[in-house]
């Protein structure tokens, strides 16, 4: 049975899709084709860190959005959910290290210390193929980081876990040995914040159970 309205996540990430699979939804998933790098050049060094992962959010579920209308556009009601997560720590927003070399030099730079991970959110409603509104937010969680010997950091980046994950480390993968705890909502450390894409999804009228 197709909910009343469709759920569309503009990610690749699969973890978000576990969180939100595990919630209840079945969401479709269309990657978004954006430059990330580009976009924070143009917001420039200036910008606050919430700022910066809220509007790489808000890029890729444009990008969906856009693909989707041009495209296929989906019958009834439809929202994409698109979100960004990078770690603030000592001042420097750090999003995916990509290199063994990066991921381990920064590991080895946090460790023992707390850094706050944050996770932009942007909710675009579609009605029969048509924007019918949006929402957007982000959500700050309070990372206390372990202190791993180097030989841990080593075989942990050797995996190959780290490298595209903001901040180089997961909560609910091999990186979650690592991680002493948390103050605030684990699903946004994960990658989408359970509770603030319900408040998002309230503002455009639209219940979770509406999804399941």
């Amino acid at each position: 049975m197709t909910p009343p309205v469709r759920l569309v996540l503009a990610s690749a990430s699969p973890a978000r899709l576990s969180v939100l699979r595990a919630a209840g939804t079945s969401p479709l998933v269309s990657v978004s084709q954006v430059d990330e790098d580009a976009i924070l050049a143009d917001l420039g060094p200036d910008v606050a860190h919430e700022d910066a992962v809220a509007a790489l959010a808000r890029a890729k579920a444009t990008d969906v959005v856009q693909r989707i209308l041009a495209e296929e556009p989906l019958p009834g009601r439809a929202v994409v959910i698109g979100c960004d997560s990078m770690l603030s720590i000592d001042g420097e927003l750090v999003g995916k290290p990509h290199t063994p070399e990066i991921a381990a030099a920064r590991w080895r730079a946090m460790r023992g210390r707390e850094g706050r991970l944050l996770t932009g959110h942007c909710a675009i409603l579609l009605d029969d193929g048509a924007v019918a509104g949006e929402a957007g937010g982000t959500r700050a969680t309070t990372l206390r980081i372990g202190a791993p010997s180097d030989a841990e950091i080593d075989a942990y980046v050797a995996t190959g876990e780290p490298l595209q994950v903001a901040g180089a480390f997961t909560l609910d993968g091999l990186g979650g040995w690592f991680v002493e705890g948390i103050d605030g909502d684990p699903s946004s450390v994960i990658g989408i914040s359970l509770p603030l894409t319900r408040a998002l999804l309230g503002q455009l009228g639209v219940s979770v159970t509406e999804l399941w």
